[in-house]
């Protein structure tokens, strides 16, 4: 259909009927490009969809012309924006800003560029999961990654699979199938989501055997639990949670004697899992798998995507002969991890062998331990645009704030840093909706800003703040 033919598509038809059909539609000037970019299902669908809208609209009271003006340029453009809108990636690159640098809902770690290489030449390629390049014969992927975690943690073997529950859960599942695992009351630990460490060692088909109290655990509490049937203690790193005041736990040096007197392993949940000793980076302590290891702890679990600085994994570290069991667990197969997880965690691994370097290459390391007057310098640089770019809708500040770990780290345990701190004009603080509108102004931005409401201001941490110039040069855009 020519242009001129178009410019009147509405019938000479009375209410929802006068609307154009979609062959009609179809046959507009504009269409075939429409229909190169996004393929005709898409075109057609949308042509519905918006034929639908305003049939609806007419059946409320509008009238054909009102919903339907004269012309195609609107047309093309409703069309183009729904297609558009339609096609766009579900998950897009987004500045957290939130103060907590491992935030489980937006992607935990971020990937140092060395892992970020080696996922994309994974991708692009045939590569040797599992394949022995020396003497031709298939391989076991896990042997990608063994050597460097065993290099890493002191550890006889290691499997990795697709998370720490998933560690956890094959763990159990192949040492204490139908039978008792002993775990201190104070740590049968709830992670993100309501996922219960109990609710995981019923799906795994052990019992568990509860011992001590919420608060005190005793070595004897363990020693009287011991009978026949138990096939495993679990002793878990309570990470997302401190209990103080009137307490007692057992060590693991006393756990590994008993439970070695008494010819039962002894697994261990790290949770986070550092590889090295933060302390040395001025961050607080968090228990290092090789250290669990040097005590003789049997098996020791936990995560890649957290103070490992690396992608989503479980990893399971400790005795040759356990981990052989493991692989050998139909539930491997199920939980193993691919080639592109494989791939960024080499990498990773690969960048703990240089420890005097490893704190500015790995991203994750690199976050938290910033100092504030490193970030402080980054929000003095940011003020007067914010300030220009929020004129008239707030008033933008620098102040000093407190950034946490996340993901279940260190929970009581805060960074100093510094923040942008947004707080509405006066003629409508306190309402509570121009707080909102913030938000959604700034989520609204190509690359969508994640803050946090506090004190009846959004705070904006800028730890994890590095690319100020993407930051900036979207400041002007649908903020007015």
């Amino acid at each position: 259909m020519n242009e001129p033919a178009a410019t009147s598509l509405l019938a000479a038809r009375t209410g929802a009927a006068a609307l154009p059909s979609v062959d009609r539609l179809l046959g507009l000037a504009f269409i075939p490009a429409l229909l190169d970019e996004f393929g005709r299902v898409a075109v057609s669908g949308v042509i519905r969809a918006l034929l639908d809208d305003k049939r609806r609209a007419i059946v409320d009271g509008a009238t054909p012309e009102g919903v339907w003006p004269p012309g195609v340029e609107w047309l093309e453009g409703e069309l183009r924006a729904r297609l558009e809108s339609q096609s766009a990636p579900r998950l897009r690159c987004v500045f957290n800003l939130t103060g907590t640098v491992l935030h489980t809902n937006l992607g935990r770690a971020l990937l140092p560029e060395e892992a970020v290489h080696a996922v994309a030449s994974a991708m692009r390629s045939a590569v040797n999961l599992e394949y022995h390049l020396d003497g031709g014969g298939r391989g076991e992927r896990d042997e990608l990654v063994e050597g460097w975690l065993c290099e890493l943690t002191g550890a006889e073997s290691a499997t990795v699979v697709n998370n720490n529950a998933a560690a956890m859960l094959i763990s159990l599942n192949t040492l204490a199938l139908g039978k008792q695992v002993i775990v201190s009351r104070g740590e049968l630990i709830e992670i993100g989501g309501a996922f219960r460490l109990p609710d995981i060692m019923a799906r795994a088909n052990v019992k568990l055997v509860e011992v001590g109290t919420t608060n005190r655990t005793h070595r004897h509490d363990y020693e009287q639990a011991i009978g026949a049937k138990t096939a495993l203690i679990a002793k878990v790193h309570a990470s997302n949670y401190t209990i103080q005041g009137f307490t007692a736990a057992v060590d693991e040096h006393e756990l590994v004697a008993l439970a070695h007197r008494h010819s039962v392993p002894l697994m261990a949940d790290l949770g986070s899992g550092a590889l090295v000793d933060l302390e040395d980076y001025g961050l607080p302590k968090e228990p290092m798998p090789r250290e669990s290891i040097e005590r003789g702890v049997d098996l020791v679990t936990f995560s890649g995507d957290k103070l490992l600085g690396g992608p989503q994994a479980g990893i399971v570290v400790g005795r040759k002969d356990l981990i052989a069991r493991i692989r050998k667990n139909p539930l491997k197969r199920a939980l193993r991890v691919d080639k592109l997880t494989l791939a960024a965690l080499e990498a990773v691994l690969r960048l703990y062998r240089n420890p005097e370097q490893v704190a500015q290459r790995l991203t994750t390391l690199r976050l938290l331990t910033r100092k504030q007057p490193e970030i402080r310098a980054v929000a003095l640089r940011l003020l007067d645009p914010m300030s220009r770019a929020f004129e008239g809708l707030a008033t933008v500040e620098l102040r000093e704030c407190q950034s946490q770990i996340g993901s279940g780290a260190l929970p009581v345990d805060l960074l100093a840093s510094a923040a942008l701190v947004l707080t509405p004009s006066a003629k409508t603080r306190g309402t509570g909706v121009a707080l909102k509108k913030l938000e959604q102004r700034l989520r609204d931005l190509p690359i969508p800003v994640l803050g946090r409401i506090n004190e009846g201001a959004l705070w904006l941490d800028l730890r994890c703040l590095e690319d100020e110039e993407g930051f900036v040069g979207q400041l002007g855009m649908q903020l007015k």
